[in-house]
């Protein structure tokens, strides 16, 4: 029982990490549930999937309202983000446990340094735009989508940076499009897991509840909150968190 509350708790709050920094929950709980709780990471990256359609459920919400999403262009590239999960989701039941945590490794490394060099989204002004490059979008869309399914973390550190800096996509509006998007991402490629028998439904559940929670307060807190420090011990975090999982991935365990 106390496991689970562990759980609830701490996916909570990357709830509130994902809805405030405009990126996948899922770059925590699955290394979370992998090196903490040793829970296998086919079946940890089925629940993060799961947990970020309810963390998207719970920010998009928000910003679809404020109008900060962009409905338009993030169904369009949608249709290539989906292809792209439904694909890495069936890569994923052919590649092993130790490939995916040195690859997942070597994902929490570009993210730490995206963010690093990625502004506040709650400080751009958000101005008249006209997306651009739309072809390039949607294949890098289509990549997203893939790492998606094949790691569970969502995407949204390859969309967000692809809509603002090849789109021309206000970054304000990047993320909060890209928290639209990544429900519908998680979604193509979980079924997947679920026929593959990888659903862990005890510990999904407690999961998905503490990161819908924490997400909707996050959303609300973006509007109020400086990120700027919480993104940088954020990243010490992944770098943390990117070391163990590639210790992991060879074998070479130091704790």
């Amino acid at each position: 029982m106390l496991e689970y509350l562990v759980i609830f708790l701490v996916c909570g709050l990357f709830g509130v990490f994902s809805s405030l920094l405009g990126i996948g929950g899922g770059l925590l709980i699955t290394p979370f549930l992998t090196l903490v709780f040793k829970i296998p990471i086919h079946q940890a990256i089925a629940t993060s999937l799961i947990a970020i359609i309810a963390t998207s459920s719970a920010s998009a919400t928000v910003y679809v309202q404020q109008k900060l999403a962009d409905i338009k262009l993030g169904i369009t590239l949608e249709l290539a983000t989906v292809s792209g999960a439904i694909i890495g989701g069936f890569l994923a039941g052919l590649i092993g446990p130790d490939a995916l945590e040195i690859l997942f490794a070597l994902v929490l490394v570009y993210v730490s340094i995206w963010m690093l060099r990625k502004n506040n989204p709650t400080e751009n002004s958000q101005h008249t735009y006209q997306a651009k490059k739309y072809p390039l979008g949607f294949l890098i869309s289509f990549v997203a989508g893939n790492l998606s399914g094949l790691l569970g973390i969502g995407g949204g550190p390859i969309k967000v940076p692809a809509m603002y800096l090849i789109m021309r996509v206000p970054l304000k509006v990047a993320s909060a499009t890209s928290n639209f998007m990544l429900g519908v991402t998680a979604s193509a490629s979980c079924f997947l897991y679920y026929f593959r028998g990888e659903v862990n439904l005890p510990v999904s559940g407690v999961a998905v509840l503490g990161a819908f929670l924490g997400a909707s307060w996050g959303s609300h807190l973006m509007f109020s909150v400086k990120t700027d420090l919480i993104r940088k011990l954020f990243v010490g975090f992944l770098l943390l968190l990117a070391l163990s999982m590639f210790l992991k991935g060879i074998n070479l365990n130091i704790y």
